[in-house]
């Protein structure tokens, strides 16, 4: 499913129009953004919880010329399942 798609489904389901899904989903995904950028971590009870993972710095390899290179250290997004969304699964 891609963005598009999950807007019309949205659309659908709630019984409101396409613009309106579409500034929802904006509006959702604008405010987890901006917490995680804060170092927040977003809760939704049932279906899991976003936060910000540190990577370390690390060396590893040009796959063009097999040179050592330098990789810096990141802030990268995770999202760890709900139990509700991983028993919906199984």
């Amino acid at each position: 499913m891609n963005k598009t798609e999950l807007i019309e489904h949205i659309a659908k389901q709630a019984d409101i129009s396409k613009a309106a899904a579409s500034r929802a989903l904006e509006a959702m995904i604008g405010g987890v953004r901006t917490t995680l950028k804060k170092g927040g971590t977003v809760s939704l009870v049932g279906f899991g919880t976003f936060a910000v993972g540190k990577r370390a710095a690390r060396s590893g390899r040009n796959p063009r010329t097999g040179a050592t290179i330098k990789i810096k250290a990141a802030k990268v997004p995770k999202f760890r399942p709900g139990k509700a969304l991983k028993d919906a699964l199984n």
